[in-house]
């Protein structure tokens, strides 16, 4: 009975603690989503601006957008919001067809979010999301780091008091350097303030709100003493109420007109919530579906569009800004939208005295801790090909757009790869002194496994491209051989498929032997091998009966046509 009834007390507890554990875990994420909602409800205003649309419709990006990718989505961390990049795209192509700002353009924007939402259906219809597997850690690091750097040299003309007009990210620290004359030195301390105030807090209480204490006590401050007066700029005045829900009024000429810029907004939308999303998830050790997070950007964008707000996109500096918050989960995120219902229906009078200086300076804090300084170095140390490609990647975003730099990074890894295919390691096997046993020797001429044989290792699939590095191989090494060569045998392991063009210049090479009255044997072919060579016609140029499964069956077989042919 004693030992019954302990174990229920010790269920009980553990119960307890399971359910304890839940709670603080969802009471974590709603501090999180206030601390969210303090830093990005400004941050999206200002993304506004970049749109050429009313600053409500920023507010109106985080409100039922995240709703909907929190109810379809399966990231835990991506937060879906207004994004620069989206809004560069679509903003400079709908500005040549409507007067920015117009009731025509506005319907033009909702509309290129509808179409984005359409042409996101068709990629989860055709489960497009195998395209985020060509994003290696080594490029996440690389974009997350150059998003980093492209954000902190954004956020600097705000914490200077400066403007600029340039959306570059080089152009804009240019035209911020040139400028510095012009430097408000009110909007510099405060600046400055923020910045130290948050990286001390960061080590001292790394999970208290710090960012909502901030932007709260410079509210009440600016509505006290009027910041304004010392030149620090603010928000400035804000339209309030809900967003009502419409289909826009856009002739079928105008929406293909929008086609091309949609186009550009989904593949920006693939490639950067992709890439932020796995770079998180990696981070936590979290489940990625590329194919359910489409979805959720589908249903997050037509909702955008129908609320009358334009394309949205998984923002990888507002995810950094949740998961430095504390977020866990989408509660987050639905505690941020939560809070954005709250402030277009009560509070944006109080929000027009936010200064601009504050969230520039807390967003520089965040875009520094996206810069995984320790993961760049053990990337070094491991693989400065893979590190060169990483710096690559930081300086593609940096220098020429996020888009652009996620996708020259992934065209670099596919050449990399390529690369690495085209030049792969091959090997001849020969006995080893001591153990007996076949080990492998790089290739040189005048090198044998045994008086009269050669086995020889490919470690890539054949294609057209290295075809010709296997052919020379084979040729030097029955060239150079000091004894006549008699059998060559393949261990084909590391090979699986053969393109037409490669098993042209195979038949070639092994009509060529044949006529040197050297046989091909092939040891270790799979069933996928032995499919290509019956199907490019490998199989009678050789022989049926010189193709195993297993090497050391094909050395047996090469040893006994040796045999049989005699000295």
């Amino acid at each position: 009975m004693r030992t019954g009834t302990g174990g229920s007390e010790s269920g009980k507890t553990a119960s307890g603690s399971h359910a304890g554990s839940g709670w603080r875990a969802r009471l974590r994420d709603v501090m999180a989503g206030l601390s969210l909602a303090s830093m990005n409800i400004p941050q999206v205003l200002g993304y506004t601006r970049i749109a050429s649309m009313p600053a409500v419709t920023g507010l109106y990006t985080v409100l039922l957008p995240l709703v909907a990718f929190a109810c379809f989505g399966a990231s835990k961390h991506l937060v879906v919001a207004a994004d620069s990049a989206t809004a560069a795209i679509f903003s400079s192509a709908v500005s040549r067809m409507a007067p920015p700002g117009s009731p025509h353009y506005m319907a033009l924007v909702s509309m290129v979010a509808l179409l984005s939402a359409g042409f996101l259906l068709v990629a989860r219809l055709f489960r497009l999301g195998f395209l985020a597997d060509f994003l290696s850690r080594t490029v996440l690091v690389g974009f997350l780091a150059g998003v980093g750097v492209q954000v902190a040299l954004a956020m600097t003309r705000d914490m200077l008091g400066i403007a600029t007009t340039a959306h570059n990210p080089m152009l804009q620290l240019f035209q911020t350097i040139t400028r510095l004359s012009h430097v408000n030195v009110p909007t510099l301390l405060l600046s400055a303030c923020i910045v130290a105030a948050i990286m001390i807090g960061d080590r001292l209480a790394p999970r208290a709100p710090l960012a909502l204490v901030i932007v709260v006590g410079t509210i009440v401050a600016s509505m006290g003493i009027g910041l304004s007066r010392f030149g620090i700029e603010t928000i400035g005045p804000i339209a309030g109420g809900l967003p009502r829900l419409s289909i826009p009024d856009v002739s079928w000429n105008d929406m293909l007109a929008l086609l091309p810029a949609t186009t550009s907004c989904v593949f920006v939308i693939i490639a950067q919530s992709a890439a932020t999303s796995r770079a998180f998830a990696l981070r936590f050790h979290d489940p990625v579906d590329d194919n359910a997070d489409i979805l959720g950007l589908c249903a997050a964008n037509a909702v955008a569009g129908l609320s009358g707000t334009f394309t949205v996109n998984g923002s990888p500096t507002q995810t950094a800004m949740a998961v430095r918050a504390g977020a866990r989960s989408q509660l987050a995120q639905l505690t941020f939208a939560t809070v954005t219902m709250l402030v277009l229906v009560f509070l944006t009078a109080p929000l027009q005295y936010l200064p601009r200086c504050v969230l520039a300076s807390i967003v520089f804090t965040v875009a520094l801790g996206m810069i995984d300084a320790r993961a760049m170095q053990a990337i070094r140390r491991e693989s400065p090909g893979e590190f060169g490609l990483a710096l690559v990647t930081a300086a593609a975003v940096v220098g020429i757009g996020v888009e652009q730099g996620i996708f020259l990074a992934i065209a670099l890894s596919l050449f990399r790869h390529v690369r690495h295919s085209y030049e792969p390691h091959t090997m001849i096997l020969r006995r080893d002194g001591q153990s007996g046993l076949l080990e492998p020797y790089d290739v040189k001429a005048g090198q044998q496994t045994a008086p009269g044989l050669i086995v020889y290792r490919f470690c890539a699939d054949l294609f057209y491209a290295n075809a010709t590095r296997f052919a020379h191989d084979v040729q030097v090494l029955v060239d150079s051989a000091p004894v006549p060569v008699r059998c060559l045998v393949i261990d084909a392991s590391p090979i699986t498929d053969i393109d037409f063009s490669a098993a042209s210049d195979l038949r070639d090479l092994f009509t060529a032997l044949r006529a040197r009255h050297v046989t091909v044997v092939f040891g270790r072919v799979s069933s996928y091998l032995r499919a290509d060579m019956d199907r490019h016609r490998i199989t009678p140029v050789i022989g049926a009966a010189n193709i195993h499964a297993q090497l050391h069956t094909a050395i047996a077989a090469a040893q006994k046509i040796m045999a049989d042919d005699g000295p």
